[in-house]
């Protein structure tokens, strides 16, 4: 079976529009985030710095690297939808803007979706759900994304666990942030 290339529904993006949009979600998700703790009765989800927890979100990062990696080449619905987002995203920024790719989002989705959104809505199995299925509708980008959004809501679910599991919003950040770096660097390099 052949797999056909999707064109995307907009127009492909510049550098400079890509970083730019990259900024400019990070700073709405964050607004979103401190409105809806200035204005709702709950505490933002803890982040200290401890070695353990450093470590458990590195190796968590590269775990959902492999497993994505591996969804990647043995699924190809999630490998046409992912080379779509990533084509759009990934190929217009050099190298060194991968670094970016991995903070804002990062450290922005994470304050929202598990640091805020989390705690907001029980920080139970409903909780860890409804803020999943909400991250990975954030990744949607067209209507034919759908094993994408599917795909990034389940790595939602992992990145929830780990912050209620752990007790520290450091954890699901320090996954997010590596695991967008990595699987980044590994489809550009790829693609060179």
């Amino acid at each position: 079976m052949v797999e056909q290339k999707q064109e995307p529904e907009i127009p492909y993006l510049t550098r400079t529009q890509v970083l730019v949009a990259m900024g400019a979600t990070a700073i709405i998700l964050w607004i979103v985030a401190k409105l809806w703790l200035r204005f709702g009765n709950f505490p933002l989800f803890k982040l200290y710095w401890q070695p353990r927890d450093l470590f458990l979100g590195l190796g968590l990062g590269l775990v959902i690297t492999v497993f994505s990696g591996l969804a990647y080449r043995f699924s190809p619905p999630y490998r046409q939808s992912a080379d779509y987002y990533l084509e759009m995203v990934l190929k217009p920024l050099a190298l060194p803007d991968l670094i970016w790719l991995g903070l804002l989002p990062g450290l922005s989705e994470e304050l929202l979706f598990r640091g805020v959104m989390l705690p907001a809505l029980g920080a139970d199995h409903v909780a860890v759900i409804v803020s999943s299925l909400c991250f990975g509708v954030l990744h949607l980008s067209g209507s034919e994304q759908w094993p994408y959004v599917i795909w990034a809501s389940i790595i939602g679910i992992i990145l929830a666990y780990s912050a209620l599991l752990s007790g520290n919003l450091l954890v699901p950040i320090l996954a997010h942030i590596l695991t967008n770096c990595l699987s980044s660097y590994l489809w550009k390099i790829r693609q060179l």
